[in-house]
């Protein structure tokens, strides 16, 4: 019985990819951090952060708005739609005011929702740039965190110019990318 339990909360933690974070533990996490750039405590801050993040804006805007909130090394990419631009700047305060928050990148569109058809796309095109990356030897894959919204990608990650650029490069080659931004930080 739990391992049944635990396989059914592996396959809707996977559909839940873009809503929140899920925290994991275990050996899966440790490789994940031993392949990454960032220090053992920037990547479990960053969790932290994104968790923080999304109970304080789902506190104050109980469902009006549709947003994912990324953290990489305590900077932070609000992606999504908000009503307004009242509400896009109270989001951004807020997030601004999570401890240990270096900076804030609002993307917020100024919309309704967008369709679970386009966020379907959306994922889509995360998923065909990963695959890209996987197969490009310029850099590693690990090093370089993906997220799309409407269409644009944002590429974050501690990176060399050179890998920013061959990132930037691949993802701007796949179907239904309108923008590439490159919110990294540079090892050079």
């Amino acid at each position: 019985m739990r391992v049944i339990s635990l396989l059914l909360l592996a396959l809707v933690s996977g559909s839940l990819q873009g809503c929140f974070p899920v925290v994991a533990t275990g050996v899966g996490t440790g490789v994940m951090m031993a392949q990454d750039r960032r220090t053992s405590g920037a990547y479990v801050e960053d969790q932290s952060i994104e968790i923080k993040a999304i109970e304080r804006i789902g506190k104050q805007f109980k469902g009006n708005v549709h947003l994912n909130v990324t953290s990489f090394n305590r900077n932070v990419l609000i992606s999504g739609e908000a009503p307004s631009e009242t509400a896009k700047a109270e989001i951004g305060r807020i997030v601004s005011g999570i401890e240990n928050v270096r900076g804030v990148n609002n993307e917020l569109a100024i919309s309704g929702t967008s369709s679970l058809t386009s966020r379907s796309s959306d994922s889509l095109i995360t998923s065909d740039i990963k695959l890209r990356f996987v197969n490009d030897k310029r850099f590693s894959a690990d090093h370089v965190k993906v997220v799309t919204e409407n269409g644009s990608v944002f590429l974050m990650g501690i990176v060399k110019h050179a890998e920013a650029d061959a990132a930037a490069g691949i993802a701007s080659t796949v179907g239904g990318v309108q923008r590439v931004v490159k919110l990294f930080e540079y090892l050079d």
